[in-house]
Order: structure tokens, then sequence, then C-alpha cells
């Protein structure tokens, strides 16, 4: 676990992407990171907006915070992250899992991008397993757990961990594996890795769909999810993860936002170039 004090976790739900974003920081600091945040999209009218920004800058205004730091826990594919926005306005560094060059990889070639640069300077730092990270007297510590993407990191600060896709409430489950680069095997051992940390460690998950009609939530425990977890509880073993794995995820429609969140997000959260008339234009590959 990592050293740092329990850290205060802000909760924000975008309930049009079902995304959840934190805000977390030490008691007593005024230094913050925010993770995962949501850059607004119409897919019907193709607009930006930046509501999701706005509302979390004025939290940090009003609580007189300073974000030195923006995480993304994977390239998402159902929505367009908030990185870009928010580190231009807040003078925050950015930073996601090394491993993103092979997601930039795969996606600039399905979008056609033939200049784009895989390389992550998009990104201020490209993080390792077990890098660390600190705002003030916060430090998290990123771990590798692919299986959703190739690039998934989980960031531990103290006694939690944000887990972004690769496990959800215990009784929604876990991530897919079926996008280019996932993998359920990895997937499984990834969430081993996770299910390993101290049982009451506070798990914060990246979405929640609220199954049953449930109200929406977001903080579960280790302890909590080897007892229940529909997918990953204690007694289920890899063979039968990966064969409900890839058995579900054959029946899983493409999410409505990944065309353009995609080619949004290899960006760090930047638009593509504006073209000659001085609109960004997003590309989508048609299928016969």
């Amino acid at each position: 676990m990592s050293s740092s004090p329990a850290p205060l976790v802000t909760p924000f739900f975008d309930p049009v992407t079902w995304t959840m974003t934190y805000v977390v920081r030490a008691p007593g600091d005024t230094s913050c990171v925010v993770i995962d945040p949501v850059l607004d999209y119409d897919r019907r009218s193709g607009k930006i907006s930046t509501k999701s920004i706005d509302d979390l800058c004025d939290f940090v205004a009003a609580n007189g915070l300073k974000v030195e730091w923006v995480l993304d826990t994977h390239v998402h594919a159902d929505h367009m992250t908030g990185m870009a926005e928010l580190a231009r306005r807040t003078g925050a560094r950015t930073a996601i899992g090394a491993r993103v060059v092979v997601v930039q990889k795969t996606f600039a070639g399905i979008y056609n991008l033939p200049g784009f640069p895989c390389d992550g300077h998009q990104f201020d730092r490209l993080l390792e397993d077990d890098d660390q990270i600190t705002a003030g007297t916060l430090t998290l510590k990123a771990l590798h757990v692919p299986g959703h993407t190739p690039a998934c990191m989980a960031y531990v600060a103290g006694d939690a961990v944000f887990v972004g896709d690769t496990l959800f409430m215990p009784d929604f489950g876990s991530a897919r594996c079926d996008f280019p680069g996932g993998d359920a095997v990895a997937l499984y051992r990834s969430v081993q890795r996770l299910l390993a940390l101290p049982a009451d460690t506070r798990m914060f998950v990246g979405h929640d769909y609220g199954p049953g009609g449930r109200d929406i939530a977001w903080e579960t425990s280790v302890a909590a999810q080897k007892a229940g977890n529909i997918h990953v509880r204690d007694g289920i073993g890899e063979d039968d993860f990966v064969a409900m794995r890839q058995s579900r995820d054959a029946t899983l429609d493409m999410p409505e936002l990944l065309l353009p969140s995609l080619q949004v997000n290899i960006r760090a959260g930047n638009l593509p170039e504006p073209e000659s008339n001085g609109t960004s234009y997003l590309k989508f590959p048609l299928q016969n």
C-alpha cells in the first residue's frame, strides 16, 4: 500500500456516460489530483461542451485547491477525456500508463492516421508499474492492470485504490476484454493483484450503471469484492472467468461513443488539429 494517509475522495458522476471522476487529496492539503475527468460530447450534434470540467473547477476553486496532476486510468472507449481541458485551466500535469503507446499505434492504424506520433508525448508523464507521483503529502502508486486494455493502470493512495474499468461494483462484475488488445487471462490476473491488497482497502470504480434500479454507487472494498463480485468472487478460477468473459463479451454492443472518443483520447483529450476552415473533424471507418 501507499504510505500516504487515508485520502479524502470527492466523486463526480456523469449520468450521460455513467462515469465516475474523482478529486483526491490528503487531509489538510490544498494539492489534489483528478482521476478520469470527462469532456462532454453530444453525439447527435457533434458539439463539445465543458459542463463536467466546469463543475470540477468550481469545486476546486470553492475549496481553495490546486490540481497538481490529471490522471487517466486508461484510454477510455465510452467517453472523451477531459484531461487536456482541465490541465489547460489549472496548470496541472497529465499522466497515463506507459503502454498507451500500444493503444495509440493500434488506433492510429484503425483511423488511418499515418502522421500521428505514437510515442505518448501528448501526456506529460508515462507511468510504469510501481511508479509514484505526489501531490502535497499525497502519494499515488501506479499498478499496471492490463486486460480491459493493454495500458490500464490502477492508482493506490493510502487505504484507497482507483481501479478504472478493471472492476465494477460487486453486483456488476468486471471489464469487457473484447476491444483491440484486450485479454481475459490478463484481466483475471490483474484482478487477483487488486484483490491481494489489504481487505479493508477502499476501492473506487470507474463507472456504475445501477443494475436492478439501485442507487448509483462508486465505493466498495477488497473484502466486498472477494466475497460478492459476481465475476471474480472467491472460488471462481481463471478458466471459468475467461470462459464467462469471452461468452459475455460476444453479446455486448459497441459503446455508443467509442468511435469519437478513442481518436480524442489517444491525443490526451486534445481535438484533432483544425483544418483549413478552422474546424476540427473526427473520422469514422465505415463497415461493409
